[in-house]
């Protein structure tokens, strides 16, 4: 049988997107496959906004999650596999799924070793972030610039 965090990734991301809320994914960082900007990984893992106002080209397919995003301005092609998705959630409440790291993969498992399923919990309210700035190869790191309302970007939730 074919693995259910795909269906239940896609499943709890158009939930969230249908209630107005900022979907989330933790994704697992030193998975070697997964590419997202190195600078924003913390503890080996990142958060990432995966609203569709604030990202582009966004793909969820039974092998991985795809899309771009801006990282202070810069354009950047994120990818990762569907076993290195940890978690998607909504910022504004925490409702959201979180997944076995251990889950395995593929036609390996056997009927007796058949994982178990995940569970629909709340995360914990996470702290607010600051607001997202973004810097110009010409400004300092002692003044950031707010960046304009309006344009989507991604930011990290720590």
């Amino acid at each position: 049988m074919s693995p259910s965090r795909p269906y239940l990734v896609r499943a709890i991301y158009e939930w969230l997107v249908d209630n107005d809320a900022t979907p989330y994914l933790l994704i697992d960082a030193t998975n070697p496959l997964v590419r997202v900007p190195p600078q924003h990984i913390k503890d080996g893992k990142i958060v990432l906004n995966a609203a569709p106002h604030a990202v582009k080209d966004f793909f969820i397919q039974n092998e991985g999650i795809s899309f771009s995003a801006r990282f202070g301005g810069v354009p950047m092609m994120i990818s990762a596999p569907m076993v290195a998705v940890l978690a998607i959630y909504a910022r504004e409440n925490g409702q959201g799924m979180f997944f076995d790291s251990n889950e395995e993969f593929g036609d390996q498992t056997t009927p007796q070793e058949q994982p178990t399923a995940p569970a629909l919990v709340a995360a914990p309210v996470l702290a607010a972030a600051p607001a997202p700035t973004e810097k110009n190869a010409d400004d300092s790191d002692e003044a950031p610039r707010a960046k304009p309302a309006g344009r989507p970007s991604l930011s990290v939730v720590k």
